[in-house]
């Protein structure tokens, strides 16, 4: 008789035990499936971490420019980047603030030849630091983004707008230091800086009211030549993506020296928690599969010992030792295959109950960086894939080929003579 029928109508004989090794196996798969459901939301959820969060990277170089800035920024593993590029300008349309206190010696500058404003080009003003950490916050309107480049766009400090009346969608001109070329900007954004006026006499342009955010272009345009950028900060995934970057900036830099700061600490507090879940839930899997394999290759081997006298008969009547290896075998996979399915409506509810337990408590990223958008406080969706059923199955039929297989040996050594006229 073909061992595989054999198979079929030894598990419908003993529907009981089959029972007992089907609730087994579906215990098994559940925590495996559980076990991959946990580590694909950890990814996830870390994944996610990187693009809201991220790491900072800030670059500052002689020789460091807009276009090699660009140059960096486009490397894969930059998100966002933002060059900023500094010039006092003069203004003309509106009224710069003056410093409260009497400048020394009484005398009073020309207003008309001295620089009055401190123009900021940046490309995203939402990754400068006073921004990206709170201390700084746009009031009204918004603030310079990537679609600005080229435009005559413009956020001014909330001072700077009171005293002049500005809203959003106000004009006035910048004006280069010499006069000579002039820029016309149209409010966007009105900021508030938490950095308080100076208590002694100090010129417009380093007032922090007077401190404007414009796109680098324009900078550009009233800047006399080639300016150098005064540093330029990257948006990167993860720590370990700041080497590439790094090797990236010193082939464009040359072997001149510069200083590349990482500043990782947001997104080790928010990821390390991840990390150690998604570490736990490998761990998990690596003690179900082994704890799968020994208990049942135990109730294979007692099935084994019990199943004696049948073994015996076959080996009597000629059958070869590998079939009543591949009988066993087969029992036990035919009961895997369906344990899969079962796991797979039962995984879907406890992983997302062990991931409610485990991530759902995870801080939220603005309380790390006040301005930066927030992880979702909530665990990720646990999400059943074909990619997850897949190693489930094969991981519970290769515990089925194990559980088997070494018990096995011992019907390698069996001799029906032996066996039939055993007393036990």
């Amino acid at each position: 008789m073909n061992f595989v029928k054999r198979a079929g109508m030894s598990l419908r004989a003993r529907r009981a035990r089959t029972a007992v090794l089907l609730g087994i196996f579906v215990v098994i798969c559940t925590l495996l499936l559980g076990g991959f459901l946990l580590q694909g939301a950890t990814a996830r959820q870390e994944a996610d971490a990187g693009r809201t969060i991220g790491v900072d990277v800030t670059l500052k170089a002689k020789g460091l420019t807009p276009a090699l800035a660009d140059r960096l920024g486009s490397s894969p593993q930059v998100h966002r980047y933002n060059p900023r590029l500094a010039l006092d300008a003069r203004v003309r349309g509106i009224e710069p603030l003056e410093s409260g206190v009497p400048r020394p010696g009484g005398e009073r500058a020309d207003a008309r030849t001295r620089p009055s404003l401190a123009l900021n080009g940046v490309r995203d003003s939402g990754l400068l630091l006073p921004f990206s950490y709170g201390s700084n916050k746009i009031t009204s309107g918004r603030g310079i983004t990537p679609e600005d480049a080229g435009r005559g766009v413009a956020v001014v400090e909330r001072r700077l707008a009171e005293k002049n009346g500005l809203e959003v969608g106000d004009t006035f001109r910048a004006l280069s230091a010499d006069g000579k070329r002039t820029v016309r900007l149209t409010v966007v954004g009105i900021s508030q800086d938490s950095t308080p006026d100076p208590a002694r006499w100090t010129p417009p342009h380093q007032l922090p009211g007077n401190a404007l955010h414009v796109p680098v272009r324009a900078v550009q345009r009233l800047s006399p030549g080639q300016a150098d950028l005064a540093e330029a900060v990257f948006r990167i995934g993860s720590p370990e993506q700041a080497e590439p970057l790094h090797a990236e900036a010193r082939r464009l830099l040359g072997t001149g020296s510069f200083d590349f700061r990482v500043n990782d600490k947001a997104y080790k507090d928010q990821v390390r928690p991840i990390q150690r879940v998604g570490t736990f839930a490998g761990l998990v899997l690596w003690l179900i599969t082994v704890a799968g394999a020994l208990i049942l290759g135990l109730i294979v081997m007692l099935q084994i010992r019990e199943r004696r006298d049948e073994l015996g008969m076959l080996l009597a009547l000629g059958e070869k030792k590998w079939k009543l290896i591949g009988q066993h075998t087969v029992e036990v996979a035919a009961v895997a295959l369906p344990a899969v399915a079962v796991a797979a409506l039962a995984g879907q509810v406890t992983a997302q109950r062990a991931g409610d337990a485990l991530l759902g408590r995870q801080e939220p990223a603005a309380s790390l960086r006040p301005n930066s958008p927030e992880l979702p406080a909530d665990s990720p969706e646990m999400r059943v894939q074909a990619s997850d059923l897949g190693k489930v199955a094969g991981i519970g039929l290769g515990i089925s080929l194990v559980s088997t297989l070494v018990p096995g040996i011992g019907i390698l050594r069996l001799h029906p003579r032996s066996i039939l006229t055993d007393s036990e």
